[in-house]
């Protein structure tokens, strides 16, 4: 049985993530709330909230683990190409609000959303306090793609990405590992392992491996704040 967590005790323990079931996959504990405290020492610790409408507050840490490595990001000869051509415009932290908005919106692929308004301002609060970060992918002025994420120390915690436009959310992609290689983030989290992903260039990990390499890179010097430097990026070229 999954760990019930106290609703008044933000700064409340975690179980051990290697407690947590197989079935299903990674479940942990149960309950608690959403405070930036409460976040935080879920991603420290490698444990993620996901749950549904209806659903008490569901913390996971799956086994294995879904990563990418920045450096080692795949870019098929078809995305080369489009980089080349220049298509979209990038920036971070212009409209975190409204990336998150998007990737909450309905999709072909599934029903109903994950990201609940309490979710959805969770991690507005966790922007706030400059610990979560958006990329924005631009074409014509209109927001086509993206994606968010947390970052802390060495390690950037992806949670969702959108596409309005075919490969807008791969734009996105390439732009956050360039980005995050200049600021010695070495670790991606996917989470699960997804056909986009793979052909990305992300692999599983098995958990007790990606819990020591998190160890390791989780205190590294990352100042929160802004990513937004005013600047509109072409991602696998100048700037």
């Amino acid at each position: 049985m999954p760990y019930l967590l106290a609703p008044n005790d933000p700064s409340g323990a975690f179980p051990d993530p290697a407690e947590a079931m197989r079935d299903p996959d990674g479940l942990l504990a149960v309950g608690g709330d959403l405070s930036t405290r409460r976040l935080i020492n879920a991603y420290r610790h490698g444990i993620f909230p996901w749950y549904g409408e209806g659903d008490p507050i569901l913390w996971w840490s799956p086994d294995p683990r879904t990563v990418l490595l920045p450096n080692r990001l795949h870019r098929s000869r078809s995305l080369r190409k489009l980089l080349r051509q220049r298509p979209f415009g990038v920036t971070m932290d212009r409209d975190f609000p409204a990336v998150i908005r998007a990737c909450a919106g309905p999709r072909a692929d599934r029903q109903g959303t994950w990201l609940l308004p309490e979710m959805i301002n969770a991690y507005c609060a966790l922007h706030v306090h400059g610990i979560a970060h958006s990329v924005e992918v631009w074409q014509a002025g209109q927001l086509v793609g993206g994606l968010y994420g947390v970052a802390l120390g060495g390690a950037f915690f992806g949670e969702s990405m959108f596409s309005r436009v075919d490969n807008a959310s791969k734009v996105a992609l390439v732009h956050l590992c360039e980005y995050v290689l200049g600021l010695g983030v070495e670790l991606i989290d996917c989470q699960v392992l997804t056909a986009h992903m793979q052909r990305m260039g992300a692999q599983p990990m098995p958990r007790a491996h990606f819990m020591e390499r998190l160890q390791a890179l989780r205190d590294h010097p990352l100042a929160p704040g802004t990513w937004d430097d005013g600047r509109v990026h072409y991602p696998g070229g100048e700037s």
